[in-house]
Order: structure tokens, then C-alpha cells, then sequence
């Protein structure tokens, strides 16, 4: 048996575990999903069952690639991002290796990099991977185009890999993507499941050189897409302009919430996508559960090292008037 594995991170999104166990509904503001998503004209087809999907997913990379610009060959795809995290790091990441992440952030960067044997450190200097999440989970930081542009420059010269992770950006502002960049040095990590609100059927993608994704392809579980997975996406990356309407309502609700929000007195972080990151006058666990009694499910951030601090997505406005009568009940 393998020692010193490190320990399972916490996520948000519980809400089928907590109304099972509470029972009752609940609002899930802890995950961070589109509340304005496109309709897309689908429907499962049972016959696509009786077969193995391809592997290969040549079709579905041809539409992804057709969406953005860039050859099937420097496209993979899985179940969900965080497997294509682990593939990455099992790809390009060893033994002695370093890897820069800095906290706060996505816990599975740092799980897929001791996973694969390197190390973790906030010092950019000489590391393998140099991760950056854009928009930032938790804290909602938006980098520009340039400045990762730059990071990438920074990166190359010292002979590393800048991993990109973009879940969120098609709900933040896409003109900060560096999606359409081919470099044999970055990896760019995409969601299709937050943004098209079907965190269920775990999809994500990813963008590299033909070289970069051969490895990542080598490291990935075959069949991992299945293909209720794969027919979904292929249907909504053809229905993928309507995310901008997303962004449009989202923006709307966002400033009203934290509007809301300042009214009470609580401190957040500048938001960019559909999440803020706010500081509060408790302990993070008590208002957590104080909220639960009143149907909200919020995230508790003490797992990204922030003990007083919760994030919360920002839902449609009913909803968000029902969250801020919570905070009012709530908070002393």
C-alpha cells in the first residue's frame, strides 16, 4: 500500500448529500453554476448506449476545434476538468519536480501534483508547472490577457509548463482567454458542465500542441467520456454564442448582489464570473451552518486556508433575495 498519500480535497456542490441527510430542499449556492443557461434542443438517445464511445472522440474534438479555432490534434477532452488535471500533472510532472501554486486556490492542482510525485511552492522560480486559474477560484481574480501572456513568456524561458485553468471564464470575460494560443510551453484547461449548468454528466477539455496533448491523451482512462457526455457537448458547443446572454444576466445579478451585500456590511472580493468571496464576522463553519438551517448551502472556505471567509454563486434574483434574508437572520 501506497504512504503518505495526501488527503482528499473538499468541494462544493454537496446539495444532493446534505438533502438526503437533512432532508428538505435547498438553495446550492456552493457550486458556482451558470443560472442563466442556454437551452439546447437535446434529448438522450438510449441506442447511443449499446455501443463503446470512440475513444479517439474524433468528432467531438472536430466541433471544439471548430468553436475555437484550433486543430483536433491539439484538443482532449474527459470527465470533468479535475481528470484532465491528473492527466497533465501524471504527464509532465515527476519526482523532484516542483509545481507553483498560489493559495488561495482550486485544491486539485495541488492533489494532481503530489499524485504525480513533485512538489508544491508558492515560488515560481525553476517550477515544472506553474499553475494559474482565470478567473481565480475562490477569491473571483480576473488576469488579463497580456499579464498571462506575459507568466507564459516567464514560464517558457525557464523551461516550464503554464497550466491555464478557464472553467469559469465564459462567465467572466473571454477576452482574457488565451484559448486560441498554441505554445508548446501552455495548457489551457476549459469546463463545458459550469457553464452549461450540467455538472452531472462531467465534461471538460483542454488545449495544447499535438506533443503536450499525445501525453495527456496517453495518461487518460480510455472511454471516460461516455456518450450522453459526448452528444451533449457536441449539441451545445453548436449553441455556444448564447453564453454571452449568460454573461449579460449574470453581470446584472452580480451587482446587485453585491450591492446587497455591502448593505450588510460584509467585505468581498472584487467578482469577476458568477462567485463572490466574502470575509465574515464568524467563523466560517458556524455561519455555514446557520445558513443551512435556513435552506441555503454555502461554501465554507476554510479548506482553501480562509477561516473566516465563504463563497457564494451568484443564482437568479429570487433566489438571491433569499439568500440575503438568510445573512439578515443569520448574522449577528
Amino acid at each position: 500500500m501506497r504512504e503518505n498519500l495526501p488527503e482528499r480535497m473538499e468541494h462544493g456542490g454537496r446539495v444532493r448529500w446534505h438533502c438526503m441527510r437533512e432532508g428538505g430542499e435547498l438553495i446550492d449556492f456552493s457550486a458556482n453554476i451558470n443560472p442563466y443557461p442556454p437551452i439546447i434542443p437535446w434529448t438522450p438517445d438510449p441506442s447511443a448506449l449499446k455501443d463503446y464511445p470512440d475513444d479517439r472522440y474524433e468528432a467531438l474534438k472536430e466541433v471544439i476545434g471548430s468553436t475555437f479555432g484550433r486543430d483536433a490534434a491539439e484538443i482532449t477532452v474527459g470527465n470533468g476538468s479535475v481528470e484532465l488535471i491528473r492527466a497533465f500533472c501524471s504527464a509532465v510532472l515527476g519526482e523532484g519536480d516542483t509545481a507553483c501554486i498560489q493559495p488561495p486556490t482550486f485544491a486539485e492542482y495541488e492533489m494532481a501534483a503530489r499524485l504525480a510525485g513533485a512538489r508544491c511552492t508558492a515560488d515560481e522560480s525553476g517550477a515544472a508547472v506553474r499553475f494559474l486559474c482565470n478567473p481565480n477560484n475562490p477569491t473571483g481574480r480576473l488576469s488579463t490577457r497580456p499579464e498571462i501572456l506575459g507568466a507564459l513568456d516567464e514560464t517558457a524561458n525557464e523551461g516550464g509548463y503554464l497550466f491555464v485553468d478557464e472553467a469559469f471564464i465564459e462567465l467572466a470575460d473571454p477576452r482574457q482567454s488565451v484559448v486560441d494560443v498554441s505554445h508548446e510551453h501552455l495548457f489551457t484547461l476549459r469546463s463545458l458542465t459550469k457553464s452549461f449548468t450540467v455538472p452531472g454528466i462531467r465534461f471538460g477539455y483542454g488545449f495544447g500542441t499535438p506533443e503536450l496533448i499525445e501525453q495527456v491523451e496517453t495518461m487518460r482512462l480510455p472511454w471516460t467520456v461516455n456518450a450522453f457526455a459526448e452528444a451533449f457537448a457536441i449539441e451545445a458547443f453548436r449553441h455556444y454564442d448564447l453564453l454571452e446572454r449568460s454573461r449579460e444576466r449574470i453581470a446584472r445579478e452580480r451587482e446587485w448582489l453585491c450591492g446587497r451585500l455591502t448593505d450588510l456590511g460584509l467585505a468581498y472580493e472584487p467578482p469577476s464570473a458568477n462567485y463572490v468571496l466574502m470575509e465574515v464576522p464568524l467563523e466560517a463553519g458556524v455561519l455555514v451552518a446557520r445558513l443551512l438551517s435556513h435552506g441555503i448551502l454555502a461554501r465554507d472556505c476554510r479548506s482553501f486556508g480562509l477561516p473566516r471567509h465563504i463563497r457564494v454563486a451568484v443564482r437568479t434574483r429570487e433566489e438571491n433575495r433569499q439568500l440575503i434574508e438568510a445573512f439578515e437572520a443569520c448574522l449577528p
